[in-house]
C-alpha cells in the first residue's frame, strides 16, 4: 500500500548527534500493509521522528534537509505532493497532541481537518458524529480542550486526523505522557482501528511494554540511518532496546520470547526463584531534606493540590505517581517554590524556597519540567553546558559529562532546539544536575529517553541519593519507578492516596504494577533483582 524505497535522508547543517555529512536515514525500504500496527523502535535520537516525517510529508517540507528515494501509495509516487494533500492518506499526530489543536472545543476540533480539505457540511457531521463514537468521547464534544485530561486530549488529536479518513495513521510517542491505564485505553483504541477498520497504524514509542504486545512487525531505527524490520519476538532478541518482559525471556532462554504478561507467567512456572535471597529495600534515613505541611494550591476556584504532607528523606528516591491530571506537576511547582500556595509550607535547609531568589532556590531544590526545552536558551549544546558548569561554580566538563552518559553522540555544537525530544530533555537534566541542589525533582524526566538512557539516569540519581540528597520523580512510567524508587506518593485528585515502598505500593496496584512483578509476584519489581538473587532457571 505505502511504500518507501531507497529513502535516503540528511540535514544540511547539524541537527541532533548529526552533521550534514551523516544520514540519520540511509537506504531505508519499508512495505506497510493494509490493517496492521507497526512499532518503530531504536536508541534515542537515532531519526524515528525523521521516519515518521518522511510519510506525511512534514520531512523535509518542514525541516530541512536533503531526501533522495520514493514514497509510492499504490505504486504511484507522492514524494512531491506536500503534506496538505497527503493528509487524507497519511494522518499524523505528534508528540505533543496539543501543539496540533487549532480550535476551542472538541467537536470544532474534529471538524478543522475536514474544513480544510473542503469537505460538505453533511458529510462532516456524520463523521464528526463517526468519530466521537468510535473513539468513545461523545460526552466530550463541548468540552474545552485545554480542560480535557491527557487521555483524552490524546483521544481528540487522533480523532481530528481520523474524520479525515486517512488510510495510515503515524503517532510519534502516543502515550508517553500518559497515565499506564490512559495509555491502555489509547492504545485499545489503536487496535480497534486496525482490527475492524483496516486502518495501518505506525507508532513510534520508547516505552516499548506498553506497545509490543500489540505490534504485528517492528522497525528497528539503526545508529547508521538504516532499518531492520521483522516479527517483534526475533526483532528483540538482540535489541539494544527491549522492555523488561524479554529482558526476562532472554535471561530465563525462552524461546520464543513472550512479549506479553500472559505468555511470560505461563513460563514462569520453570524459573526456580531463591526465597532467601529475595531482595531487601534499602532503609530509610531519618534525615529529613525536604519537609512540606498542608500545602494546598488553587487554580481559581479549582483546588489542584489539597493538604498534602510531603517528607523527602536524604540518600532515598521518592517516586510520585498518579493518572493524568490528579496534581503531581503542581505539587512539584510548589514545592520548589515558583507556584504560590494557598496555605502549607515547605522547608529545605530550613528555609522556604518559595522566600528566596532564583539562584538560591535553584541550589535547594532543582527542578527538571515536562517541558525541557523551555530550560534551554543558548546557542549551541557546548553553550548550555558551558553556562551549567559556570553557574553551578563546578569544573568545566561535569555538565557535558552527565549528558554523555545520559544520551551518548550528541553533537556538541548542534542547536538545542534541533535536538530530539529525548536528547532535549537528557541535556536539561545534564544542566539541572549539574548545580547539585539538595532536592532534585524531575517531572516526566523519561519521556524520550530509551532503556539505556533510564539506566543512565538511575545510576546518576542512585550517585545523588548516596551523597545524602533526596529525589522526587513524577512519572507515569512504573518500570522506571520499579528500577529507581525506594518510596511512592500516589496523588488522587489532589490528595494523597496511597504512600509506602515501592514494593508494597505496586503490589496494592495493578495499574502502577511493573511487568516483572506481573509476572512473578511479590517482591520482585525488575530483571535486576531476578538475576542479582541468583534465581534458577
Amino acid at each position: 500500500m505505502l511504500e518507501l524505497r531507497d529513502i535516503g535522508f540528511s540535514y544540511s547543517g547539524h541537527a541532533g548527534a548529526r552533521s550534514a555529512a551523516t544520514p540519520v536515514l540511509d537506504h531505508v525500504d519499508l512495505t506497510l500493509d493494509e490493517g496492521e500496527l507497526v512499532l518503530v523502535a531504536g536508541r534515542t535520537g537515532v531519526g524515528k521522528s525523521t521516519l515518521l516525517g518522511v510519510f506525511n510529508g512534514l520531512v523535509p517540507a518542514f525541516t530541512g534537509g536533503r531526501l533522495s528515494g520514493d514514497v509510492r501509495l499504490d505504486g504511484a509516487s507522492i514524494l512531491h505532493l506536500a503534506p496538505r494533500d497527503r493528509a487524507h492518506v497519511v494522518g499524523y499526530v505528534g508528540q505533543d497532541p496539543t501543539a496540533g489543536f487549532v480550535t476551542d472545543t472538541v467537536e470544532e476540533e474534529l471538524a478543522y481537518g475536514m474544513e480544510q480539505l473542503g469537505l460538505d457540511g453533511a458529510t462532516m457531521r456524520r463523521r464528526v458524529e463517526e468519530t466521537l463514537d468510535l473513539l468513545g468521547i461523545a460526552n466530550l464534544r463541548s468540552r474545552d480542550l485545554r480542560a480535557l485530561s491527557g487521555g483524552q486530549q490524546q483521544r481528540v488529536a487522533i480523532g481530528s486526523v481520523l474524520t479525515m479518513h486517512p488510510r495510515v495513521l503515524v503517532l510519534d510517542e502516543p502515550t508517553s505522557a500518559l497515565d499506564p491505564t490512559a495509555a491502555e485505553d489509547v492504545l485499545a483504541t489503536l487496535t480497534r482501528l486496525v482490527h475492524d477498520l483496516g486502518v495501518t497504524v505506525v507508532i513510534a514509542e520508547h516505552r516499548l511494554e506498553r506497545v509490543v504486545p500489540f505490534a504485528d512487525r517492528i522497525v528497528l531505527v539503526e545508529a547508521d540511518g538504516r532499518v531492520r524490520v521483522g516479527d517483534p519476538a526475533a526483532m528483540l532478541q538482540h535489541s539494544p532496546v527491549a522492555p523488561p518482559i524479554v529482558e526476562l525471556g532472554r535471561w530465563a532462554g525462552w524461546s520464543p520470547l513472550p512479549l506479553s504478561v500472559r505468555d511470560a507467567r505461563r513460563r514462569a512456572s520453570q524459573l526456580t526463584l531463591v526465597p532467601a535471597a529475595r531482595p531487601a529495600a534499602r532503609a530509610p534515613s531519618e534525615d529529613a531534606v525536604l519537609e512540606a505541611r498542608g500545602v494546598t494550591v488553587t487554580y481559581g476556584r479549582h483546588v489542584a493540590v489539597r493538604d498534602v504532607d510531603l517528607r523527602l528523606t536524604a540518600g532515598q528516591v521518592t517516586a510520585l505517581m498518579g493518572r493524568n491530571g490528579s496534581g503531581k506537576s503542581t505539587l512539584i511547582w510548589a514545592l520548589q517554590g515558583s507556584r504560590k500556595r494557598v496555605r502549607g509550607t515547605v522547608r529545605v535547609a530550613g528555609e522556604d524556597p518559595a522566600d528566596v531568589g532564583a539562584e538560591a532556590r535553584r541550589r535547594l531544590v532543582g527542578l527538571v519540567p515536562q517541558t525541557a526545552a523551555d530550560l534551554l536558551y543558548l546557542e549551541t549544546v557546548t553553550d548550555e553546558c558551558a553556562a551549567a558548569d559556570r553557574d553551578a561554580g563546578v569544573s568545566r566538563g561535569s555538565a557535558g559529562a552527565l549528558l554523555e552518559r545520559l544520551a551518548p553522540g550528541i553533537d556538541p555544537e548542534a542547536h538545542p532546539r534541533d535536538l530530539s525530544e529525548g536528547q532535549r530533555l537528557a541535556l536539561v537534566l545534564a544542566v539541572v544536575l549539574t548545580s547539585q541542589p539538595a532536592v532534585i525533582c524531575l517531572d516526566e524526566p523519561t519521556r524520550g529517553l530509551d532503556y539505556p538512557g533510564k539506566t543512565a539516569l538511575a545510576e546518576i540519581l542512585g550517585s545523588l541519593t548516596a551523597e545524602g540528597r533526596a529525589v522526587l520523580v513524577a512519572t507515569h512510567d512504573v518500570e522506571f519507578v520499579a528500577q529507581v524508587a525506594d518510596r511512592v506518593v500516589v496523588l488522587a485528585d489532589g490528595e494523597v492516596v496511597s504512600e509506602g515502598t515501592t514494593a508494597r505500593v505496586v503490589a496494592e496496584s495493578p495499574a502502577f504494577a511493573p511487568q516483572v512483578h506481573k509476572i512473578l509476584g511479590d517482591p520482585w519489581l525488575t530483571v535486576e533483582q531476578v538475576v542479582a538473587a541468583g534465581a534458577g532457571r
